[in-house]
């Protein structure tokens, strides 16, 4: 390189050191996601992008929210006291029932989390030794219609076995004997926590008796403002941070614990490792008439009155 080159080449780093100082800061949107639960590793896309500086990357100023009520994010979106909430797919028809102006921008977790739990050791090998059994429920409505379908692919009915509300304490009436099965648990964590006790628990799966695959957790937003261009920068944030988590389980693990330290356990370890396989790899992607069939399966079990048209579950 010439002398005259390197002074050329001096004075333009010195010019673009000058306007970088000189730019003011680009402005950060704000952006307000109100979560469906406390933070686990269900939420790891959202946390490796807020802790990876990927939000940040993409203009966004993300607040994540842990609700006090896990049923109030729909509602507070639909009310515009924050822009995107996570929910499920099972309930978005339910929030559409309710004439929620709600609908789906993107997804989370792609596979079914929910499952029918029984004791490995225990009497229940099969969905058809459930007859005569207890089964422990929290969540009436829903849970009934998967154990229902789930029942009924054994030649079973609901009133072949006993429903007990245990109200969300599905670990320990399990692992105490006190129900023979129980519906609801996520097979994420609910086993591992069995595992963890001591027990060792059995999984049969929703999807592979007779009830139609479904994504576990989506995004949704107003109906309204579904078309709002800080949810494309989010997207593009969440899919980053998603793509990174996959190809780098232990660098994003350190983040999420990082930004999450009380969830440095055992319990959040393994879940960390079981749920990123079901993580949606592109958040945006979308199978139509998966939510069609799905809409179709709520109206049979009479969990919704009719069928709206797909584009008020779906699209911007």
């Amino acid at each position: 390189m010439t002398r005259r080159s390197k002074l050329a080449s001096g004075w333009l780093a010195a010019a673009f050191a000058l306007l970088l100082a000189t730019t003011p800061a680009i402005a950060q949107e704000k952006l307000t996601v109100l979560l469906d639960w406390f933070v686990n590793p269900d939420h790891a896309a959202l946390i490796v992008a807020k802790q990876g500086g990927y939000f940040k990357r993409a203009g966004l100023d993300v607040t994540l929210v842990e609700p006090a009520d896990p049923s109030a994010p729909p509602k507070l979106v639909a009310a515009g006291q924050g822009d995107i909430a996570l929910s499920y797919q099972p309930n978005l028809y339910l929030q559409v029932k309710e004439e929620l102006p709600v609908r789906r921008i993107g997804g989370v977790i792609d596979t079914p989390l929910n499952s029918l739990v029984v004791l490995a050791d225990g009497p229940v090998k099969s969905i058809a030794d459930l007859k005569g059994r207890t089964i422990g429920y929290s969540i009436a409505g829903f849970e009934e219609a998967l154990l229902s379908t789930m029942l009924e692919s054994a030649g079973l009915k609901l009133s072949d076995v006993k429903l007990v509300d245990i109200n969300f304490a599905l670990t320990p009436a399990l692992a105490a004997g006190q129900v023979d099965a129980v519906i609801g648990a996520f097979r994420n964590f609910e086993l591992t926590e069995l595992k963890l006790e001591g027990k060792t628990g059995r999984a049969f799966y929703p999807e592979e008796h007779g009830v139609p695959s479904y994504d576990e957790l989506i995004y949704i937003a107003r109906q309204d403002k579904a078309a709002d261009p800080r949810f494309a920068k989010f997207m593009d944030a969440v899919e980053a941070a998603t793509v990174f988590t996959l190809n780098h389980h232990d660098e994003a693990w350190a983040m999420f614990i990082a930004n999450q330290p009380k969830l440095d356990d055992a319990l959040n370890k393994q879940a960390w490792t079981d749920t990123l396989p079901r993580l949606q790899a592109s958040p945006r992607a979308l199978d139509a008439r998966r939510y069609a069939r799905f809409a179709d399966y709520m109206k049979a079990r009479g969990l919704i009155d009719k069928v709206e048209p797909l584009a008020r579950y779906i699209g911007e």
